[in-house]
């Protein structure tokens, strides 16, 4: 079995195997312009974040019922628990389904007929994130929050997703501060193909508790020093940095330096459906291409749970960690 971890960068969008895309497709009579899985698969081959957001979307297509997003959610968490994911903080893209016809209450309550079971079913405990697009206006994000109010019972916390570049966190201030007068909780993704300075404006600007990707801080001596500090969590996508060409090759990633400096990184997968691997998959090919030690694997699923958004259940999180800490390598 592999180690206990948390996965706390996951769009379950980004979960759409080509053979669910295909049985949602015929499911709810929709026409893919892919002769078959095999075609598809092919397609999911990336120059850059935009042209792996095209396809995204546009697969999105097949969701439409709370059938729909049950069956997705429920693929996911059967392949996270084979993978030792044991608590999932997944993210979901409203505005992309809104904009379908497709309702508030259709993609939540269909993936919590997933996520309310997952514990029994799976053996994973889950917490639901509301993304906006921040190629979206302020406004839609802010209509968005808004739709979701009926359902905050479902929701833990906020992010901001999609096309980074040209559309910095300020731009959400509004809707990040209205978020916190809810009481959600707050993360953001900077620092993927954004500078630097847009991981230091979600922490100012935003609010945000944890920092999806935020790769790039490196190039930012007194940016890494204050994530240090703060003990600000980052959520890294390994084979996503590769797929996107965030990084060049999986041996020159900076996981290995940003743990030696000493910031709380955690191992996610992104979107594990285009990216070539679920959490699992990312933790064994961090191992083997950068050569992590078994104490520094032992840290990165560590550093999973102290990350979580698991302040309701502090008796859960030590349960976790105590399942780290007593894992023996095979």
């Amino acid at each position: 079995m592999p180690i206990p971890k948390a996965e706390l960068h996951l769009h379950i969008e980004g979960t759409l195997e080509p053979e669910l895309a295909f049985a949602l497709a015929a499911r709810n009579g929709v026409e893919l312009p892919y002769a078959d899985t095999e075609e598809l698969r092919k397609a999911y081959l990336f120059e850059d974040l935009q042209s792996f957001l095209n396809l995204y979307y546009e697969l999105m297509a097949v969701l439409r019922t709370e059938q729909d997003f049950e069956d997705l959610a429920d693929a996911y968490l059967a392949r996270a628990a084979a993978q030792g994911v044991r608590h999932a903080e997944i993210f979901f893209d409203p505005q992309a389904h809104l904009a379908r016809g497709v309702d508030m209450g259709t993609v939540v309550e269909g993936l919590w007929r997933a996520l309310g079971h997952s514990e029994r079913n799976h053996g994973i405990s889950t917490r639901l994130i509301m993304c906006f697009l921040r190629d979206e206006s302020a406004d839609s994000a802010m209509e968005t929050l808004d739709a979701a109010k009926p359902y905050l019972h479902r929701i833990t916390g906020i992010g901001l997703d999609s096309a980074e570049v040209g559309y910095p966190p300020v731009k959400f201030r509004e809707v990040y501060e209205a978020a916190a007068a809810l009481g959600l909780r707050r993360v953001a993704h900077a620092g993927e193909e954004g500078p630097p300075a847009y991981i230091t404006e979600a922490l100012d600007v935003l609010g945000v508790e944890r920092v999806d990707h935020g790769l790039r801080c490196m190039e930012d001596a007194e940016l890494v020093a204050r994530l240090v500090r703060d003990r600000i969590p980052l959520t890294l996508c390994p084979l996503s940095n590769v797929r996107l060409r965030a990084v060049d090759v999986l041996a020159e990633h900076p996981l290995p330096a940003m743990l030696d400096a000493g910031l709380l990184c955690t191992v996610n997968s992104d979107d594990p459906a285009y990216f070539g691997g679920y959490a699992g998959d990312n933790f064994d090919a961090v191992r083997s291409a950068l050569g992590l030690s078994e104490d520094r694997l032992r840290e990165l699923a560590r550093n999973s749970f102290v990350a979580s958004f698991l302040e309701d259940d502090e008796e859960l999180r030590a349960r976790y960690v105590a399942e780290v800490e007593a894992y023996e390598f095979s």
